[in-house]
């Protein structure tokens, strides 16, 4: 079979396409004979940190897809069912899927609307439910909101009942972004938006600040906060790892500082976000309460392409690559 593969190469990320063997599915696992996936830039951050691929790693998570082949131990699911889920080597034509991540695709949803799903909208889920607590009528400040992740925040905020406040550094992106229910947009890169989110949360500040963008925003995410605000350090667009922290304002407003990734997670730490995903996201996008905002969709051998693509900072929310 033909799989995408990824690593660290002069301190850039490369993509290499490869022919393997059609994996056999292990105790616990399906293998996914695969139609579509979506690309997600921690994936291609393999040259910095948590994301290091020094060696060739497989490429791609979002699962969308019919069931090849089922391991041992494997009930509920069976060959030929149409499915959905976070897995290993998703950019190739059969992928890995545990069971813990694996549920059936509503049928709502076309292969390239579920690949556009997991990843995303499990992080997204993380971070504003069992870390983030955001409360309906609370404002939530989304800071690169037109990044997968943003999009799925802004949509999963208005979900929740919050008013939703975001930044981009393009105001055609915070019109469309308007359109799925973003409240108050501002134009923005890195910086200079904490007087603004201020205004825009009547006057109190965010209660929720998710930074997507990196160093150069956190000191206005902190500066934009409301008292016992929450801040979220998810990425780091920009490149800038290190920041500078206001230990008075985190004191006297007492504010709380997380982060959310999957780089350390346990498979049972995933197991329950899966869980949690399932339970409070996937059946607003069932019912077409959630629609997954898909920028392009590339063909299989066009996926050099599409990270280019990802990697140019033009896209608004997911980038899919089609797998015939």
């Amino acid at each position: 079979m033909k799989s995408y593969w990824i690593k660290a190469e002069g301190g850039k990320t490369v993509v290499e396409l490869r022919d393997v063997p059609i994996p056999e599915p292990a105790a616990g696992e399906l293998i996914v004979r695969m139609r579509a996936s979506s690309l997600n830039r921690g994936e291609l951050l393999a040259a910095i940190g948590l994301h290091s691929a020094d060696e060739p790693r497989l490429l791609g998570s979002d699962v969308s897809g019919e069931v090849h082949a089922v391991g041992a131990g494997v009930t509920g699911f069976k060959p030929g069912d149409r499915i959905m889920g976070r897995g290993r080597g998703a950019c190739s034509e059969y992928a890995r899927l545990p069971l813990h991540q694996a549920v059936l695709m509503p049928e709502r949803l076309t292969w390239e609307q579920a690949a556009a799903l997991p990843v995303v909208y499990i992080t997204a889920y993380e971070i504003l439910y069992p870390y983030g607590r955001l409360k309906a009528g609370e404002s939530l400040l989304v800071v690169g909101a037109s990044s997968g992740v943003g999009v799925a925040c802004v949509q999963l905020g208005k979900l929740i009942g919050a008013r939703v406040i975001g930044t981009s550094g393009s105001a055609e992106k915070l019109a469309k972004l308007k359109a799925i229910g973003l409240d108050a947009g501002i134009q923005a890169r890195g910086g200079g938006f904490a007087a603004q989110v201020l205004e825009a949360a009547g006057g109190k500040g965010a209660n929720l600040a998710v930074n997507l963008v990196g160093g150069t925003a956190f000191p206005e995410c902190v500066r934009a906060l409301a008292n016992q605000g929450r801040v979220a350090i998810v990425g780091y667009l920009d490149r800038t790892l290190k920041s500078e922290f206001d230990l008075e304002a985190v004191h006297g407003k007492r504010l709380q500082i997380f982060g959310v990734s999957n780089a350390h997670l346990t498979a049972g730490e995933r197991a329950e976000a899966w869980r949690g995903f399932v339970r409070e996201v996937l059946p607003a996008c069932a019912d077409g309460r959630i629609a997954p905002v898909i920028d392009k969709v590339f063909a299989f051998d066009e996926l050099p392409a599409a990270k280019a693509y990802v990697d140019s900072n033009a896209q608004l929310g997911k980038v899919v690559v089609r797998i015939n």
